[in-house]
């Protein structure tokens, strides 16, 4: 069992360790950001057109027969 610290220790430790931290610059994370949106965006596109056929195709074989 870890042994426990006072808080002010940790709040300390943990000012020093975020310290540490690469952070990303704006640009990056603007970069990042458009780039997961225009990924949902492809996703929702390839999921919504997967759907469609999907249901089209049970439709025509379920619909056959009359």
């Amino acid at each position: 069992m870890a042994s426990k610290t006072n808080p002010l220790t940790f709040l300390r430790q943990v000012r020093s360790e975020t310290a540490k931290v690469t952070w990303p610059s704006r640009r990056e994370t603007m970069i990042s950001t458009v780039m997961v949106l225009v990924m949902v965006i492809f996703a929702a596109l390839f999921f919504f057109a997967a759907d469609q056929l999907i249901g089209w195709l049970l439709s025509f074989v379920l619909n056959v027969g009359n």
